[in-house]
Order: structure tokens, then C-alpha cells, then sequence
């Protein structure tokens, strides 16, 4: 059975208060408006009025999404600073907005989360070797978006190659 053809909304005021609610139930990048705008068959003209719009009435706020991505990510994920940043630019967040972002996260609630991943992940590995282990360790917190040289500085430091 076919899905009946969604309803294209072309009036703003519409598409508007449509928008309103889709930014009040979480932060939203431009973007994400944007493409969920397109997706309900605005035209371009309407679509950055409608954005405008939300700007104005401070329904959209790149620099407050950026900042709760950041958190969220990095709080609710365990994301380093690498993966949080590509994550922002795929929603196509200005590098300066970004860099602000990044910087929100607390250095030592950073290096704390870093060590609490290794932690848990070195409990968990079977390996013998003491270089595999370490390696297979770095590999694991640069999947997670951390920096190779904070994760040397803490694998170092920790003693967790070693068991």
C-alpha cells in the first residue's frame, strides 16, 4: 500500500507555527529548520522569511544550539572535542560558533571523562599484550573524538596500559 502524499504547506503562517513548535521541543540548527521547511514543500523565498522569523522571536539561536550540542554530546556520549566539532559541522555550524561551543566544555570534566572511557574499556579488554592493549586503548578514545595526545598524556599518567 502506497503512504498518502503528505500535505505541502506553502502558507508562512503555517509553516511558521509549525516551525515554532519543532525549534520549542529541542535547540535546532538553521539547517535542520531549513531542511525541515524544504521537506514540507516551502519555496525558498518563505523559507528564509520563516527562518528570519524564528531568529527574531529567538525560537532559533545558532549559538545556543551549538553550546547544548556540545554539552549534550559530550555529557550524554562521551564525545571528545573531535567528534563533537565534525558533528557540528555536519549541521553546518559557523567555525567560530563551533570553537565557542568546544570551549563551554569544562578541561577538567574533560580529562575526567577521558579517563573514565579508558577506565571501562581496559576493564573490559582481554589482551595480553601490553602494546596491543595501549593501542587498541588510544584507537578506542580516538573513535570517541579525543585528541591522540590528551589520550597519551592519560593513558601515561593513569598506568592503564599496564595490567
Amino acid at each position: 500500500m502506497e503512504e498518502p502524499k503528505k500535505k505541502k504547506i506553502t502558507d508562512e503562517k503555517t509553516a511558521l507555527a509549525k516551525a515554532e513548535h519543532y525549534c520549542a521541543y529541542q535547540e535546532r540548527s538553521q539547517q535542520e529548520v531549513r531542511d525541515k521547511l524544504y521537506e514540507m514543500g516551502m519555496y525558498p523565498t518563505g523559507v528564509e522569511s520563516v527562518i528570519s522569523q524564528l531568529i527574531a522571536n529567538n525560537f532559533l539561536n545558532e549559538e545556543r544550539f551549538a553550546r547544548a550540542y556540545a554539552q549534550g554530546k559530550f555529557n550524554l556520549k562521551g564525545w571528545g572535542r573531535i567528534k563533537i566539532k565534525q558533528g557540528l559541522k555536519l549541521k553546518r555550524v559557523s567555525d567560530k560558533l563551533i570553537t565557542k561551543a568546544l570551549l563551554s566544555i569544562d578541561g577538567d570534566d574533560y580529562i575526567r571523562t577521558l579517563q573514565n572511557i579508558l577506565e571501562r574499556k581496559n576493564a573490559k579488554m582481554q589482551e595480553p599484550d601490553s602494546f596491543k592493549r595501549r593501542y587498541k586503548l588510544q584507537q578506542y578514545a580516538m573513535s570517541r573524538g579525543f585528541e591522540s595526545d590528551l589520550i597519551n598524556d592519560v593513558l601515561k599518567t593513569s598506568g592503564l596500559q599496564k595490567s
